[in-house]
């Protein structure tokens, strides 16, 4: 079988490709995320993904568009329920790469990670798949997220502290203060 890996970062792609390959499935990664904001974070991390990709030979389509207005495009308003935005956008732009392609499926390291939403993951890879005509690939990579992140952290690789979007950003790092109660404030 060969598959289209959407590929959201290096770390996070270790144990899908080393479970997909110790099934003899023939991997290709894909490089689609214009939620990544900043600019200057979505290059470390398609960086770091490039720099992975050529110590383990694994051949990757990059997209090298940054379209992060398309992203927002789509998310603004409706802020609180981005993810399933976010997710169909990048499972259907790799299942019409995988199509035009002529892979037999693709899947996504997202698949890896227990700060995900698994189960909508799983639900907008099958739509996209639908959609396309390609088959999702589902298999839960969870079980070896410990293992990649440790190896992650041996091989000295970049690694992001936030999912990716402005959104996760500002829940991962804006903390308000509560502001002191002042008298005469009701």
């Amino acid at each position: 079988m060969r598959l289209l890996l959407h590929t959201c970062c290096g770390p996070c792609s270790i144990y899908p490709i080393k479970a997909l390959r110790e099934q003899d499935i023939e991997v290709y990664g894909y490089f689609y995320n214009p939620n990544i904001h900043p600019y200057t974070e979505w290059k470390k991390r398609r960086d770091t993904l490039e720099q992975y990709a050529s110590d383990i030979d694994l051949k990757v389509i990059f997209d090298e568009s940054y379209a992060l207005e398309d992203f927002l495009r789509q998310v603004v308003h409706r802020e609180s329920v981005r993810c399933r935005f976010c997710y169909s956008m990048r499972l259907t732009q790799a299942a019409a790469v995988a199509k035009r392609g002529k892979f037999d499926a693709f899947s996504t390291t997202l698949l890896v990670s227990p700060f995900q939403k698994h189960d909508l993951i799983k639900e907008m890879g099958e739509a996209a798949g639908k959609e396309k005509g390609v088959e999702f690939y589902y298999q839960d990579f969870r079980t070896g997220f410990k293992e990649a992140t440790r190896e992650s952290r041996e091989m000295e690789m970049y690694r992001q502290n936030y999912c990716g979007c402005i959104y996760s950003e500002k829940d991962r790092f804006y903390k308000p203060h509560k502001q002191p109660h002042q008298k005469g404030d009701a």
